[in-house]
Formats: C-alpha cells, structure tokens, sequence
C-alpha cells in the first residue's frame, strides 16, 4: 500500500482525486492515523447466525463518523491507479530481489525508481512525473 507521507508527496506535488467506489484513503491527525478507509455505496458484512453465516447488506454501519472533508482526505492509490496516472510513460516493472524497479520512458530518457513495493516504486515515479510536468 502507498504510505501516506508519499501520497501526501503526491498531493502537494498537485495530484488530484476524484473518489470513486473502491479508492482506498487515510484521515491522518484525527487519531486515525493507521486506519485505511475504502469508499463503498454500501456497508456489506458477514453476520454469524445459528444456521450459518450470511452476508447482510446494511444501510448504516454500528458506528458513524462526522462527514469530512475531501481536503482532509489522503488518496492512498492502488498499484493499477498509479500504473494508469504513469500513463505512456510507463516501460516497466520488475521485481529486484529485495524490492521493485520501476522504469518510465521520458523523453528519449529512461527514469528508474526503486522502492520496497510496487506501489512505492510507481508512487515516486507519478511525483517525478509531476514535478518534471510530465502529461
């Protein structure tokens, strides 16, 4: 998972988000900050009853938590969204032995980004990318 201080990179550096079902994100200072949040039209759990388990779909969950704002939000981008914002520039992903190597294609140049995950390796890659003004 991209840690949040590189997602926060990402932000600063001018990364926008448009949520959508399924994007992982953290709140950071609000004492949440281990806690990875997945967006989801609905709370869907597992329910243990006497004849077995079933899967309820709820409308609300046990707990809920004031609304926050989407500025207070931290993207937390899976591998495939980062490998998708690196768009043409992306020539590969390789596995070292100790972690990953990225390698983006940039003007008849070749970048490489290493990093203990894929996801770590594509997210230095993005905030270089952003930083060069790179489309």
């Amino acid at each position: 998972m991209l840690p949040v201080p590189l997602a926060l990179s990402l932000r600063e550096a001018g990364l926008r988000w448009k949520p959508a079902p399924g994007d992982r994100f953290a709140i950071p200072d609000r004492d949440l900050d281990d806690e990875v949040f997945v967006l989801s039209n609905m709370v869907i759990a597992v329910h243990e009853l006497p004849e077995g388990p079933v899967i309820g779909f709820n409308g609300t969950t046990e707990w809920a938590m004031d609304d926050v704002e989407q500025s207070e939000a931290i993207w937390l981008p899976r591998e495939d969204q980062l490998r998708d914002l690196l768009g043409g520039t992306f020539h590969m992903l390789e596995h070292t032995g100790t972690g990953y190597r990225a390698e983006l294609s940039v003007a008849d140049r070749r970048l490489t980004f290493e990093a203990a995950t894929a996801e770590e390796a594509y997210g230095a890659a993005l905030l270089e990318l952003i930083r060069l003004g790179v489309d």
